[in-house]
């Protein structure tokens, strides 16, 4: 059953970064042509689509794209237990719980794996991939203000490890908060 559930959590998985793509990508209003942004919308869009004629967005949030992803990681635990007790589960409010868990701790590992894909391309592509355009343009906002703080020396940009220190604190302050159960997420 572990290959199973290996599986399920990385399927899953998978598709709730792209879902968390989406809504990162129309809160930086990143460039919606790209090559990358479009196969992040036709992705999610033959569910979001149906569901934002009921759901509203605010402001530059997209609340039903916002609501997918957190039924996307509820379902994650849902098929997990499934799996587990082999049919049967009860649901209570833990899935609820164990969702908005999930749902952040993704996004904090989509911000870290988008970081670290741009730091990679900077060094090969030298700004001529249309991945690391949009992915400029989605951690650009949470990079310059530390480049205020702490300038380019010597050619080298600092901030990007600069937000992977203080990423990696927030892992450790979630983990100190919830437990052990943040680090099994």
């Amino acid at each position: 059953m572990n290959s199973m559930s290996f599986l399920i959590s990385t399927l899953f998985d998978l598709y709730i970064m792209v879902v968390i793509l989406r809504i990162w990508l129309q809160a930086a209003r990143a460039d919606f042509y790209n090559p990358f942004s479009q196969f992040v919308v036709k992705a999610t869009q033959p569910i979001v689509g149906p569901l934002r004629r009921f759901i509203p967005s605010i402001g530059s949030i997209d609340l039903a794209t916002v609501l997918f992803a957190y039924v996307l990681c509820v379902l994650k635990y849902v098929a997990l237990i499934l799996l587990q007790s082999r049919g049967s589960v009860s649901f209570d409010s833990s899935f609820l719980i164990l969702g908005g868990l999930s749902l952040l701790k993704a996004a904090g590992g989509l911000l870290f794996w988008v970081l670290l894909i741009r730091a990679i391309l900077s060094w090969v592509s030298q700004g001529r991939s249309p991945i690391e355009y949009v992915f400029h343009q989605l951690t650009e906002p949470m990079l310059a203000p530390i480049r205020r703080f702490i300038p380019a020396m010597g050619g080298f940009d600092f901030s990007v490890l600069v937000l992977f220190i203080l990423l990696q604190f927030a892992n450790f302050l979630m983990g100190d908060l919830i437990g052990p159960l943040w680090y099994q997420l």
